[in-house]
């Protein structure tokens, strides 16, 4: 059986090393700011990629149903006599 990889000595910012709330919160803090410039940089792509899709369902909508109409196409001939 593989051994597991020892857990990361974390020291805290309070008495004896023990982790306070500010700790946790700075810490969380640090991720969001992470998390908030990761965003901020795929807005763009993800705002694109939506309205391509949009307008990419509109167009085959309106292809599959031209298609459809032709296929129900009645065709009368009238003839003199």
């Amino acid at each position: 059986m593989p051994k597991l990889a020892a857990p990361a000595q974390v020291r805290g910012s309070g008495p004896g090393g023990r982790i306070e709330i500010s700790d946790i919160r700075s810490k969380l803090h640090e991720i969001k700011g992470g998390v908030d410039e990761t965003t901020d940089t795929a807005k763009p792509y993800a705002l694109a990629a939506g309205i391509a899709g949009v307008i990419g369902i509109i167009v085959l909508a309106f292809l599959f149903g031209r298609s459809r109409g032709r296929r129900k196409d009645t065709w009368v001939e009238i003839r003199r006599l």
